[in-house]
């Protein structure tokens, strides 16, 4: 089970009864329900279709027999909400290759959970069942099949869940539908023996676990402060803060990495070593700072999601996620964005990290997201490097947002989109340097209004544009340095002044280059 180490914070344990039958969920971490069977009974359990009973299958254990109906078996509270079910199984029959038996989380009734389940065809399913029908948000294959016993276990940590077979973690995802919810046993179209069901919370309230080693001194905590957007006291908030003034917790593998960006809360995340995700993009709650620890810190697989689900709405609404901070990081062979900031998410950091290798953006900013700086970052090795706002049709969301900086990042033979800007005013781009563009530095269109100052761009065919593809933008284009094969900016039009919402110094354009190759990407 998933075990976070938190560091300096103080620590208060207090335990739980073990129960053998269903008991309302204590106010503090523990184990909250198991069930042995060994009792000879399955007195606390609600069915629901199926033919459900005590059986011997080398101990006592609770069997599904009909391979004719789709059934569940549901025990506990609806208030249950951060915890981990776990149970043996082992699959007798499937009706046919897609039938499947598993356990659930956060069952809202009989047609409504969270599943990881064993399919007829080898594999293991992560679901959302809602109204009775399945979506599979993560798969996996995985060795066995009928008459051997496997055991699964499915934590679910704010919008994080984990699925895992036989102690490992096969399948993962991130989804908000359900918060709380009961656990289940389940069997559609199949028969199966169920044994040793077990849920257990590890979420520390009032205090967390004892702490392990922390990183070394110094080596994890947010370094320096932010400039321009991230600054302006706006939508509630004043500046970006992070993880400040909440405990610290030290994470080394994917499961302690989703648990920790799930936590309400702040939050400071020490990552330390590579930490490998699955496929996909995973929730970052707001008022966290996630912080590489030293010059090897990183993400690979997977990405990182600030923002709300996609809808239409076009006022911010008022649980957008917000204050985050993201830290001396390598980003490396993302299946989606490696970052993408969406859905009005304001607040938003993304400083000195290193960024190469990924499938679609490297940081993509959208949907009416604000306030937002991104400084000193080294991207490479990638084509679609930055978006800002994600479609020409999107003004209804985009209008009058999208304020975002960028300073100091070295844009390192990234070909376009550095960035790609709609709609966005003002977008503030200064002191950063272009190395071998081989598309276009800056592409402000589809209404946006971009401040271009104080850059270092060399040979970069197209550094500043308002024409580049689609609707046309305005920019202004000033004390920028072209050399080698760049060609000159195209620009025209007004646009509102970085220095109406705060106040920042130009570092020498001519000097830019030296500054940011000797500063910008993840540091020791």
């Amino acid at each position: 089970m998933t075990r976070i180490r938190w560091i300096s914070i103080a620590t208060t344990v207090v335990s739980a009864l073990v129960l053998s039958a269903v008991v309302t969920a204590p106010a503090y971490a523990g184990p909250l329900f198991s069930d042995t069977f060994d009792d000879g009974n399955a007195n606390g359990w609600s069915r629901s279709g199926g033919s459900w009973s005590v059986v011997t299958d080398g101990s006592p254990a609770f069997r599904q027999s009909s391979t004719g109906a789709n059934a569940r078996a549901l025990a506990g509270t609806t208030s249950w909400t951060d915890y981990t079910v776990s149970a043996r199984v082992r699959p007798i029959a499937f009706g046919a290759t897609n039938r499947t038996v598993g356990i659930a989380a956060r069952a809202r009734s009989s047609s409504e959970y969270y599943a990881l389940v064993l399919t007829g065809g080898g594999a293991a399913q992560l679901q959302r069942v809602a109204g009775g029908s399945a979506t599979v948000l993560a798969t996996a294959a995985v060795a066995g099949g009928t008459g051997t016993w496997r055991t699964l276990s499915l934590t679910v940590r704010g919008s994080a869940l984990t699925g895992s077979v036989d102690g490992a973690a096969v399948v993962r995802a991130t989804d908000a539908t359900f918060a709380s919810g009961r656990i289940a046993l389940l069997a559609s179209y199949a028969s199966a023996s169920f044994d040793d069901v077990a849920v257990d919370t590890e979420t520390p309230d009032p205090g967390p676990t004892t702490p392990t080693t922390p990183p070394p001194p110094g080596q994890c905590r947010v370094a320096g402060a932010p400039a321009g957007f991230a600054t302006v006291n706006a939508w509630g908030q004043n500046g970006t803060t992070g993880g400040a003034g909440g405990p610290t917790v030290a994470v080394d593998t994917a499961a302690e990495l989703l648990t920790a960006i799930a936590t309400s809360g702040p939050l400071t995340i020490c990552v330390s070593g590579t930490i490998t995700l699955p496929a996909g993009m995973y929730d970052v709650t707001s008022d966290k700072s996630i912080v590489g620890v030293g010059a090897t810190a990183g993400i690979t697989g997977g990405g990182l999601n600030i923002g709300l689900p996609v809808s239409e709405v076009t006022t911010p609404p008022a649980d957008a996620v917000h204050n985050v901070i993201i830290q001396n990081l390598s980003f490396r062979g993302a299946s989606d964005d490696s970052i993408n900031v969406q859905m009005f998410s304001h607040h938003v950091w993304i400083d000195h990290n290193d960024l190469a290798d990924g499938y679609d953006g490297l940081i993509d900013i959208k949907r009416g997201s604000s306030y937002v700086t991104v400084s000193w970052n080294h991207t490479h090795d990638h084509t679609k490097n930055m978006l800002l706002g994600h479609d020409d049709g999107n003004g209804a969301q985009d209008t009058g947002r999208l304020k975002v900086t960028y300073h100091h990042n070295w844009f390192d033979a990234t070909p376009q989109r550095n960035p790609r800007v709609r709609y966005g005013e003002p977008v503030h781009v200064y002191n950063n340097y272009y190395f071998y563009n081989t598309d276009t530095g800056v592409a402000c269109q589809a209404s946006a209004g971009c401040v271009v100052e104080g850059n270092y761009f060399e040979n970069v065919e197209e550094p500043v544009t308002n024409t580049y593809a689609g609707p046309a933008g305005r920019c202004v284009a000033r004390s920028n340095v072209f050399v080698g094969e760049s060609g000159a900016p195209d620009c025209s039009g007004t646009v509102q002044e970085p220095s109406t919402y705060y106040s920042y110094t130009l570092d020498d354009p001519a000097s830019v280059k030296a500054i940011v190759t000797a500063g910008a990407g993840v540091s020791s």
